[in-house]
């Protein structure tokens, strides 16, 4: 592995385990990078819980980190270094995560059985502590699918483009480094070979490749 460059860790997204990044982490370890999975289960405890556990991820490395989160992971991340700002992570990029909103989501919500299912992250992340804006100075990159493919689109009117899940409106917060949307839907990012070439690009410069 390259030592020059950050350790990515990867955090995966609601009802996941981070076993549907694999194909993710060994392409970006084929590009000379350390990688790790952050686990964590995603429905129970707070968000403050969550954040301490990903803290305790990042220094446990003793070295300079970069976050890679897919959906819910991306807003934990963004979260995360809000609350604890002198972390050494380097650069975070966000894939098809709700930084703003999500539509699914909320339908979830005002139903019973879907706030079971939802747990408590989602609703604190997104919903009663929303990100805003982002006013660090770490460079943050985010990656929106296109293709309209996914279960989000059966449970709530998605606003177009969006990925089957989540809307790319509701990926745009306001103050992030970058923003790119390719034509994957939620999940198809996750085994897309541009989407870890733009990973790539983003963590070696802060900023997405448009040759």
């Amino acid at each position: 592995m390259d030592a020059s460059k950050p350790v990515v860790i990867l955090v995966h997204g609601l009802w996941m385990n981070g076993l549907e990044m694999t194909w993710l982490r060994s392409r970006l370890r084929d590009r000379g990078y350390s990688v790790r999975q952050f686990q964590y289960h995603t429905t129970s405890q707070t968000l403050a819980d969550k954040c301490r556990r990903l803290k305790q991820t990042i220094l446990r490395e003793h070295a300079n980190v970069a976050l890679v989160g897919h959906s819910l992971g991306g807003v934990l991340s963004l979260h995360t270094l809000r609350m604890f700002p002198e972390l050494p992570v380097e650069k975070i990029v966000c894939l098809g995560s709700p930084l703003v909103d999500t539509a699914a989501g909320r339908s979830l919500h005002g139903v019973q059985p879907g706030r079971l299912v939802l747990g408590r992250l989602l609703p604190e992340a997104v919903f009663e502590n929303p990100l805003r804006r982002w006013d660090q100075e770490l460079p943050v990159g985010v990656i929106a699918g296109t293709q309209s493919f996914g279960p989000g689109q059966l449970v709530a009117k998605l606003k177009k483009p969006h990925d089957g899940t989540v809307a790319v409106v509701e990926t745009q917060l306001p103050g992030i480094t970058d923003h790119l949307q390719l034509p994957y839907s939620h999940t198809t990012m996750l085994f897309a070979q541009d989407v870890v070439d733009q990973c790539d690009a983003f963590l070696r410069t802060g900023q997405f490749s448009r040759d």
